[in-house]
């Protein structure tokens, strides 16, 4: 008599709802997230006086400076929204790290303006935590 037994993770499962929807909220959050970094930089770039140098701070960064970081780490952020988007694994792994740079990106730019730093860092804190929680799901 043969036993056919199966495992507690069986592969034909469907992934979990919940899963699908995190993570596909934060690719598009990703996304809206990359856009606004891109507006930004393309603000600072367009108009210096826009951002205030704020004195005595660790990181002395004019606003052309910020304006560049801005724009290609929101290019960056935007392309990996839509890899995560396309359900690639690398794409999530790459879209954790961008999100990772990108809050600290932005903690830094606090000084300079806070609320939409704030806000931005707040968002890639979201990103981080549902794909690392949950983008492992939807892969099954």
């Amino acid at each position: 008599m043969t036993e056919q037994t199966t495992s507690h993770y069986d592969s034909t499962e469907p992934p979990n709802s919940w899963a699908i929807g995190f993570t596909a909220f934060a690719g598009w959050i990703m996304i809206l997230a990359g856009g606004f970094q891109i507006l930004a930089g393309i603000a600072a770039l367009a108009k210096d006086e826009l951002y205030v140098a704020t004195p005595n701070y660790i990181l002395e960064f004019d606003a052309t400076q910020w304006g560049w970081t801005h724009l290609l780490l929101g290019l960056l952020v935007l392309f990996a929204g839509f890899a995560v988007l396309s359900g690639q694994t690398w794409g999530r792994v790459i879209a954790i790290i961008l999100a990772v740079v990108s809050a600290l990106a932005n903690f830094a730019f606090i000084p300079v303006y806070p609320f939409w730093a704030m806000t931005l860092v707040a968002l890639n804190v979201f990103i981080i935590w549902a794909l690392a929680a949950h983008g492992r799901d939807i892969s099954r």
